[in-house]
């Protein structure tokens, strides 16, 4: 069922996730009927007992009756079973559901989304702030059923044997929950504040973590753990305030609960003294009394659990409503049979409104195989164009064709099937070395990926290694150097086989001899494909077809190596500056 975030409400959202396990749903509050009605069997049948059965001298009516409330009693906590089982199956399963949404979501925003909001934070809505969600949806539905069942039972057989001491109880339980209202607001307030404060001391956490040879690099555990000082001193003042709040819940709801009995006993007695009701009553209504200040201590609970789980809910449901700013058109095609024509025509971008554009009425047209290398000052736009292309920003003023189709026009997942791109700043998986491969096309078989190893110059370091392919490369890919890192994303791009490339800075990481070694299989690589080469190192572009000098969000020169160089520009002052340091 397709889900409004935008317009729903934020019930009706989180009660749409309960239509796919409504069996689940309804075999839990079944069950949860089923130990209503025992709770409120025993007390009637103690009753019974006292009135009729012990002064009537029916001794076998009376063991009957108590077999009978023993057998319910067994049958009662095998339903406990299911409930606290199948009932918190049942709440794992809307979460799986919550999360799958809300990934699926992550997943359609841009690169831009991720460039603005820490890991950190994405990480704790994904995980630890749907348990709170989860708890709500098992337990929400199952202890309101529950304890509206008891209580309105217990009232309406207590309002049958003495209407005075029931109509007192009935005015006592408003009273309390309305205590418990007005505390909740101050609840959900200190709920939200945590759940921010936990979600940021797990983005500096993740961030210090990740860091943490950095920070070993520099001798600075000191500063990083006066970082986490900080964070964990605004976690633990927002813990407390919201303890505070519970705290005061908590204290009004043992002194309702506690004087509900003490109420009984005091105008239970003052009515046995005046002839208005017999002391067997008092007990039953005691008793009656017992049965349902459980159910009310959990009305009172289910408060602190609302204020949690909506406030989970209510952080999801922002997050859901986030729109793509980068989306598919309608009536996107999917892009196929790729030559590899670009055309990049008069494209102005900023990332920001407002801001400088990075790059300014830039005209580039790419035929099909050619090759061409973009060089520049640092800052000066050259990733920001090849970022473009594969449509991971969309451009500001301008358009970008792949093959005489605008890249707005097409989906963005055939427009990036069609494109292999290895960055500068290599991401590899926490996995083996084997699946870090595969990840180029994921149908590939292990001999595809063992071939695109060795196009790659990567085959010898990893058989070298003791597990081979099976080798786990750590987190980031920490295990590995950074010329094996970089090489196993070449390999990625090798079984990709896209029909256009762009290698950002591809060879950075490598020693000149492995670099001179996989020249020769990115030239291979590159023939009759459309290759754009961004690059620092200028010794690696002088075969390109083209050479394009981009500065200040220009491009200034281009043409081939030995013509540039001739033009005595940018160009040739960069190639000079290079071999002078040579």
């Amino acid at each position: 069922m397709k889900k409004d975030f935008k317009n729903w409400g934020l019930f009706r959202i989180f009660i749409s996730y309960f239509k796919p396990h409504m069996g689940l749903f309804a075999l839990d509050m079944v069950c949860a009927l089923f130990i209503s009605l025992v709770d409120l069997l025993f007390p009637y049948a103690s009753r019974l007992c006292l009135y009729e059965l012990i002064p009537g001298h029916l001794y076998g009516a009376f063991f009957a009756v108590i077999g009978i409330i023993v057998a319910a009693y067994l049958i009662r906590a095998l339903l406990q079973y299911v409930v606290v089982y199948w009932g918190h199956a049942f709440g794992i399963l809307v979460e799986a559901d919550i999360r799958e949404d809300l990934f699926t979501h992550l997943q359609t925003l841009p690169v831009s989304f991720f460039d603005k909001n820490r890991t950190g934070h994405l990480m704790s809505q994904l995980t630890s702030e749907l348990f709170d969600i989860t708890e709500l949806a098992h337990h929400g539905p199952e202890d309101v059923f529950i304890s509206t069942v008891t209580v309105a039972g217990a009232i309406a057989i207590l309002f049958t044997i003495q209407w005075r001491l029931a109509l007192l109880m009935l005015v006592l339980i408003p009273i309390f929950l309305a205590v418990a209202t007005l505390n909740r607001k101050r609840m959900r307030d200190t709920s939200r504040a945590v759940k921010r404060v936990t979600a940021s001391i797990n983005a500096d956490i993740e961030s210090s973590l990740s860091g943490m040879r950095t920070a070993k690099a520099f001798a600075n555990e000191t500063a990083e753990h006066s970082r986490f000082d900080a964070a964990n001193d605004r976690f633990r003042g927002s813990k407390k305030a919201q303890y505070k709040a519970m705290g005061v819940f908590q204290s009004s709801l043992e002194f309702f609960t506690s004087i509900m009995p003490v109420a009984v006993i005091a105008y239970g007695g003052y009515l046995i003294m005046k002839g208005l009701m017999d002391y067997r009553d008092l007990i039953t209504f005691t008793l009656y009394t017992s049965t349902f200040v459980a159910p009310i201590r959990k009305l009172a609970n289910l408060s602190e659990m609302l204020v949690n789980g909506m406030a989970g809910l209510s952080r999801f449901t922002d997050l859901m409503r986030v729109e793509p700013e980068l989306s598919d058109k309608p009536d996107a095609v999917d892009l196929r049979d790729v030559r590899g024509r670009i055309d990049v025509n008069d494209v102005s971008f900023s990332y920001e409104r407002d801001e400088t554009p990075v790059l300014r009425h830039v005209d580039l047209h790419v035929s099909p195989g050619e090759t061409v290398a973009v060089v520049g000052p640092s800052g000066g736009g050259k990733t920001t164009l090849c970022s473009l292309i594969p449509r991971f920003y969309d451009v500001t003023a301008g358009s970008i064709l792949v093959d005489g189709t605008d890249v707005r026009d097409v989906t963005q997942k055939s427009l990036r099937r069609n494109i292999g791109v290895v960055q500068q700043d290599v991401f590899l998986f926490a996995d083996s070395i084997m699946n870090n491969i595969r990840y180029g096309r994921p149908d590939a078989s292990d001999s595809e990926v063992a071939e695109a190893a060795k196009r790659a110059e990567i085959y010898d370091d990893i058989m070298a290694m003791p597990a081979g392919f099976d080798t786990f490369v750590g987190e980031r890919g920490v295990l590995l150097s950074g010329g094996q890192k970089q090489r196993i994303s070449i390999a990625r791009i090798f079984l990709k086989n896209p029909p256009v490339l762009i290698l950002d800075e591809a060879t950075s990481a490598l020693d000149s001899v492995t670099e001179a070694k996989i020249q020769h299989a990115f030239d291979e690589l590159s023939r009759g494909r459309t290759t754009l080469i961004i690059a620092h190192r200028l010794s690696t572009v002088r075969a390109a077809d083209r050479i394009l000098v981009i500065r200040d969000g220009v491009i200034t020169e281009q043409g081939t190596h030995r013509d540039l160089l001739a033009l005595g520009g940018d160009y040739a002052n960069l190639y000079n500056t290079q071999n002078l340091h040579m």
